[in-house]
């Protein structure tokens, strides 16, 4: 497979596009794995790979190295190591505003009535739901966690 053939194909003359979504710990906990993935593709999004995967503390600082420089960076990279989080690529038209739409604000005090985060969360930083939040987010993330013959359709 060559890398051309990894990318998203266009759709009723649409360009498909991919993004990164991750159940965090606390999603995976409250065992709402399958009510999250459920509201990506009630939305038309399409999971084009997923697995669950633990993080090492290391792990989740690369991760997140573009937030090291924040006073939320050390709890975050915790709680992101504290168990096993579901990781997933979703493909679809407009997928990195859909995602963020469906997750709704980080502060789930903020989001919007029907919103996964509004509906799960229990605070800012446990807010059940990662979403890439551009295009360039999306690549590095997506490469994070898999390879191309990982990720489908």
């Amino acid at each position: 497979m060559d890398f051309f053939s990894s990318l998203p194909k266009k759709e009723n003359g649409r360009k498909m596009e991919r993004t990164l979504s991750i159940v965090k710990p606390d999603g995976v906990r409250k065992n709402i794995v399958g009510e999250v993935v459920k509201r990506f593709e009630k939305s038309g999004l399409r999971v084009s790979a997923v697995k669950m995967v633990s993080l090492t503390r290391k792990e989740a600082e690369g991760f997140y190295a573009v937030h090291r420089a924040r006073p939320f960076f050390g709890s975050l990279t915790e709680f992101m190591s504290s168990g096993p989080v579901v990781v997933m690529v979703l493909t679809g038209d407009g997928a990195i505003k859909k995602v963020r739409d469906l997750m709704g604000a980080t502060d789930p005090g903020k989001a919007d009535p029907g919103t996964i985060r509004r509906d799960f969360a229990d605070s800012i930083e446990s807010n059940i739901v990662h979403g890439s939040d551009a295009p360039e987010t999306a690549a590095f993330e997506i490469g994070y966690f898999f390879n191309a013959l990982e990720i489908v359709n």
